[in-house]
């Protein structure tokens, strides 16, 4: 995906403005069709009564409005609540990680977006649904809908093209567009959909259905905006810093004759017998305010001429990202067993090549990596505690549960068979086991692998045919683990740190070009300077000494605020 910090800011300021226009409004939902809010009270899991008028319906969106859009991480995991943690480079307080109330506080603390915003960015979805789509995503979309895209496909033109266009497409295939339906997503596969909550730290329904996906990326497209406009905006914050600090240690490197000259150029007086830190101060008061600034322009142009090529690198950048992270993924597969490759591809519903050797299979599973598992597995079971797979087991009354001395790898292999015979049945049987599964799964997984002993662990690692583990404390088998896991359930191993994280790094990168400008900015101002006298040496010294350190001040408020 090629993505523009510039062109996130534009949307942010047209986002405000949008806000603006609407905020003395009513709610949005008070508009919207019976069957959006249908859909709205469904993305959200609120039940609701069939048939049902629409006064009934819009009460129960007002009822749970709020807690859902303007708190959405009251229902988030803990796993979820970290990555928000994390992604504002907040460190979760030791000894919380698993408990919820105290990491929702935590984000509380953090979460800056009032009600009222929340409520209204819904009066205009156009302004951020499209946000987080690729370039190929909207130029597939405007094709399908026969909407021309202006030339050169820009990433800019074509989301002017695809939001100035909305309404009409909506109207035209006789679908509502307040709270959009499925028809938006229609020229997206399953695997984008997925790709597109992996990247943002989004838990995957497990199972997934294409409804089920569509409905997850449709409730979170609007934090996800909202978080690439404040990373962004985060970025353009520092590069606005850089370009300061360059200016003050261009300053700080001109001699008095030169700032003298300076000021004359620019008709302001300079008192008889100024001293040096005077001449500065006259300087920099009246800098921002002049035209003709041969300062700002001197800086304008020697940070330009530093981060003149910023999109390009920032393109290569992320590219890179993208690809460390699929190495990352195949070499994990690679020494993967069979068996584990092979249950990867089935639990997504791929045919498994019959007889396919090992190069065979890590091929399919590398080919499938952003495809949503379909349905309960025997595998489901995989990741669950000694304590979880006795209480399953008691649930079907199997005598397992209770055997004295049995291990996990006994009772997993008891949970598994007992799920075989029940899917091999079917009818009530099975409905009631995957019902259980449902409510159990997202209990389990909260702690996966907290309570497990050394040997359960080493025993799961040798599923994978992960080697070397010998010598591993019981930290790095955790960590090996879960890393393990999460590539066997969702395809990557943090997704949370993809999207993001490559923003960040964004934001990184406007520090480094800040060192560089500020080094550049110095050889020109040395070069326009007079001649160094030994006192010009001494300040051009200490510009050096100031400007290594207004680098150093802006890249620890980058990292301090990502």
């Amino acid at each position: 995906m090629r993505f523009s910090i510039s062109s996130v800011l534009l949307v942010a300021l047209a986002a405000d403005s949008a806000v603006a226009s609407s905020w003395f409004s009513k709610a949005a939902y008070n508009k919207w069709h019976e069957t959006e809010l249908e859909r709205w009270l469904s993305d959200h899991n609120v039940p609701y009564p069939t048939p049902a008028d629409r006064k009934d319906l819009e009460n129960l969106v007002k009822t749970n409005w709020d807690s859902k859009v303007a708190t959405p991480y009251a229902d988030w995991e803990p796993a979820q609540l970290q990555s928000y943690l994390k992604a504002k480079g907040t460190d979760v307080k030791k000894g919380t990680e698993s408990n919820k109330q105290s990491l929702v506080s935590q984000v509380q603390g953090l979460w800056h977006e009032s009600a009222d915003t929340a409520s209204n960015s819904y009066n205009s979805v156009k302004d951020w649904v499209f946000d987080g789509w690729t370039d190929s995503q909207l130029k597939a979309f405007l094709d399908k809908n026969d909407i021309p895209a202006p030339q050169p496909r820009k990433r800019d033109s074509m989301l002017a093209a695809a939001r100035n266009n909305y309404e009409s497409i909506a109207k035209k295939m006789k679908q509502t567009a307040n709270y959009p339906g499925d028809w938006l997503y229609e020229s997206w596969s399953e695997s984008d959909l997925k790709e597109f909550l992996d990247e943002r730290g989004v838990p995957v329904p497990q199972p997934s259905t294409r409804d089920k996906l569509i409905a997850s990326v449709r409730r979170n497209s609007r934090l996800s905006a909202i978080n690439a406009r404040d990373t962004a905006a985060s970025a353009s914050a520092s590069a606005k810093a850089a370009k300061e600090s360059l200016s003050d240690a261009l300053l700080d490197s001109w001699s008095d004759s030169k700032i003298k000259e300076w000021a004359d150029s620019n008709g302001i007086k300079v008192p008889q017998g100024s001293k040096r830190n005077e001449l500065l101060a006259l300087a920099r008061k009246h800098r921002d305010t002049l035209t003709g600034d041969k300062v700002a322009s001197s800086a304008s142009s020697a940070y330009g001429a530093a981060t003149s090529k910023v999109q390009d690198q920032y393109d290569t950048m992320t590219s890179k990202a993208q690809s460390t992270g699929q190495e990352t993924f195949d070499e994990a597969i690679a020494s993967w067993s069979d068996s584990r490759l092979k249950a990867f591809l089935d639990a997504r519903g791929v045919p498994v090549p019959q007889g396919g050797q090992k190069d065979e299979l890590v091929k399919q599973v590398r080919l499938n990596k952003h495809k949503a598992a379909t349905g309960w597995s025997a595998w489901t079971f995989d990741t669950w505690s000694t304590e979880n797979l006795k209480k399953w087991l008691s649930t079907q009354n199997n005598k397992a549960a209770n055997k004295a001395g049995a291990t996990r790898d006994d009772l997993l292999k008891q949970a598994q068979d007992s799920y075989a015979s029940a899917s091999k049945s079917g009818g009530s049987s099975y409905a009631t086991v995957t019902s259980y599964l449902a409510s159990a799964t997202d209990a389990a997984k909260d702690t996966t692998f907290d309570t497990w002993s050394d040997s359960e662990l080493k025993s799961y690692l040798d599923s994978y045919g992960v080697p070397n583990y010998q010598g591993s404390n019981t930290n790095e088998l955790r960590a090996m683990a879960r890393r393990n896991a999460n590539y066997f359930r969702y395809g990557t191993s943090t997704p949370q740190d993809t999207f993001f994280a490559r923003m960040r790094n964004g934001a990184q990168w406007v520090f480094d070009q800040l060192k560089i400008g500020v080094s550049s900015g110095r050889q020109s101002a040395m070069y326009e300077g007079e001649k160094a006298t030994d006192v010009v040496k001494e300040g051009a010294t200490t510009a050096t000494h100031r400007a290594g350190e207004a680098a150093q001040k802006v890249g620890d408020k980058v990292k301090e605020e990502l």
